[in-house]
């Protein structure tokens, strides 16, 4: 089976929209970091390097995953953790232009899409959001 997961930060009170927004921001992201917006006849498209999962994800039912953790420091420990592991991740860094008084912040990681084992194996011990 193949997933991802999106990890987001309690600490941070943010209202469902917020969260929602900001978990849009890393599911997009996992696949516009890996490539690049061309132009062609007739409008844009997106080229980019995906994993054998990440093609059997998108020709899939788009599992996703929504967990919490506590604080920026357990943000960043399970973002390390899935960047060793060499699984598709993302950090969204929020501008702070409406909810964080100007502060840039980073609110969710996205990981995967990737083999649901090899994610569980790090996150596994968190609870659903």
């Amino acid at each position: 089976m193949v997933k991802m997961v999106i990890l987001v930060r309690k600490d941070l009170k943010m209202n469902k929209g917020k969260i929602g927004s900001q978990c849009a921001h890393a599911a997009l992201a996992i696949f516009l970091n890996r490539g690049e917006v061309v132009g062609r006849m007739g409008g844009l498209s997106l080229e980019c390097d995906v994993t054998k999962e990440m093609t059997e994800w998108i020709e899939g039912k788009f599992t996703k995953v929504c967990l919490a953790v506590n604080s920026e420091e357990e943000l960043f420990e399970v973002y390390n953790h899935a960047t060793v592991a060499g699984l598709p991740c993302v950090m969204i860094k929020d501008a702070g232009d409406t909810v964080f008084n100007g502060v840039p912040t980073n609110t969710v990681v996205a990981i995967g899409p990737a083999d649901a084992e090899k994610i569980d194996k790090i996150t596994g011990g968190l609870k659903l959001l």
